[in-house]
């Protein structure tokens, strides 16, 4: 089987030590009924609550601490293109340990992603263990359908979910959160949105360097201005906990722009997995977010 590198995992069977660096798929091991497979994960997998406090830390997303999951001797260590270092990965890989890499950009690849991964637990060769699996992967897909009949038959509002706020950035739709803001109703008004190099280009205060001198990094997290969140009147602000926890500060300065949104209590919080976590929060996370949107939706129709 091939990650999202295009790179084999070569397992001798299925993994029974896992090492996750990945809050979001620490939540969907558990979620497959393999959390007692779990020995290892970052200071910010924290889903489920209760069933992660036992199990050690080696370190955070971005600074495993390699020799302590080496220790370990996992089968194998699931981590995600995005979320962790590119270094600790090859020296995870250096030290001979088997490393899983994802990269969902898109619900439906989270969905995909659930079913590699009870691949890689060994539950397509035994049905009684994968049962509950199948259950929470079919039930995804159903899900996904859903939200897409749903969003056939609505007028999407137009959204800005910030991730930072000094410097304010956000996500253009390359990425899982401009789906998932999609699939509940919304539309990313910074989809077109590439980031620029350098700082002073993605600001406007400088020309941008041209493609060639891009290429390789990763422009789908511009940094923006409020004289663009203006421009693009979002009717709705989705202000999330993660990666940054937004405050009702920061809430009031969106509250204070000239915007559909401002005018219309449209400036809200939202949590910050529902949004950005792939996999089996997506089940939950999607309805989440699409009671928000039409919270604001409604507020809109008032007279």
């Amino acid at each position: 089987m091939r990650d999202d590198r295009r790179k084999w995992l070569n397992l001798t069977g299925p993994a029974r030590r896992i090492v996750s660096l990945v809050p979001s798929d620490t939540y969907n091991l558990f979620a497959l009924g393999a959390g007692e497979r779990v020995i290892g994960r970052t200071r910010y997998c924290v889903e489920p609550a209760a069933d992660v406090a036992a199990i050690p830390i080696v370190g955070g997303t971005k600074d495993a601490d390699i020799d302590a999951i080496v220790a370990l001797a996992p089968d194998v260590v699931i981590a995600n293109q995005e979320e962790n270092s590119e270094a600790d990965v090859v020296k995870l890989e250096d030290a001979g340990l088997k490393v899983y890499v994802s990269f969902p950009k898109r619900v439906a690849d989270g969905l995909a992603h659930l079913g590699r991964l009870a691949k890689v637990l060994g539950f397509d060769q035994d049905p009684a263990a994968g049962a509950r699996a199948r259950r929470v992967i079919a039930e995804g897909y159903h899900t996904l359908r859903a939200a897409v009949e749903r969003r056939a038959k609505e007028l999407p509002l137009k959204a800005f979910l910030p991730i930072w706020m000094d410097p304010l950035m956000t996500a253009n739709k390359d990425t899982f959160l401009s789906d998932a803001l999609d699939l509940a109703g919304a539309v990313n008004v910074f989809g077109d949105r590439d980031r620029k190099y350098p700082l002073a280009a993605d600001l406007g205060a400088a020309r941008p360097l041209p493609p060639e001198r891009v290429q390789g990094r990763d422009t789908r997290y511009p940094r923006v201005t409020l004289d663009e969140v203006k421009a693009l009147e979002p009717e709705i602000v989705l202000l999330p906990d993660e990666p940054h926890p937004f405050t009702e500060a920061d809430a009031q300065v969106f509250r204070g722009l000239d915007i559909p949104a401002a005018k219309l209590g449209g400036v809200v919080f939202c949590d910050g997995k529902d949004a950005m976590w792939y996999g089996a929060r997506a089940l939950t996370g999607i309805a989440r977010l699409s009671a928000l949107i039409d919270g604001v939706r409604a507020q809109r129709r008032v007279p």
